[in-house]
């Protein structure tokens, strides 16, 4: 199978919350469209540095992370961000790749929105046994 990607929106959710207490008007809600490397192999959302910019999602913390290569590195963490996919929406923290590094949209929040990958189309789709809204397991 090859790589697959997705145009995923994300949005401060913090600019949300300003915006239900009237603090912001809606238009003025930082959010962007990107084009994401779906990546069942990274359990996280991983955004990079210039989307970080533009998003202005706050610090929470930094992490010790292994990379692909099993490097050891520390990563900032922020959010969080609500992240929208067709009819799915989901929110979760995102660590900070360096730079322009290529987004990934990791294995929590792809099970969150419930979605998956079309291995014959190699595309991110709405999963077909519950097209209208996500299911989960809680156990």
């Amino acid at each position: 199978m090859g790589l697959v990607y997705a145009e995923i929106e994300l949005i401060n959710a913090d600019d949300l919350g300003l915006v239900r207490q009237h603090y912001l008007d809606v238009e003025d809600v930082k959010r962007i469209v990107v084009t994401m490397l779906v990546d069942t192999g990274a359990y996280n959302l991983c955004i990079n540095e210039d989307i970080q910019s533009q998003l202005q999602l706050p610090f929470v913390e930094r992490r010790s992370v292994y990379t692909a290569d099993n490097r050891l590195i520390e990563m900032d963490v922020v959010g969080p961000v609500i992240l929208k996919f067709k009819n799915r929406t989901t929110s979760c923290l995102a660590m900070v790749l360096p730079g322009d590094s290529e987004p990934l949209l990791g294995a929590i929040p792809l099970e969150d929105m419930d979605v998956l990958i079309h291995p014959q189309r190699q595309e991110l789709i709405v999963n077909p046994d519950h097209p209208y809204m996500a299911v989960m397991t809680l156990k």
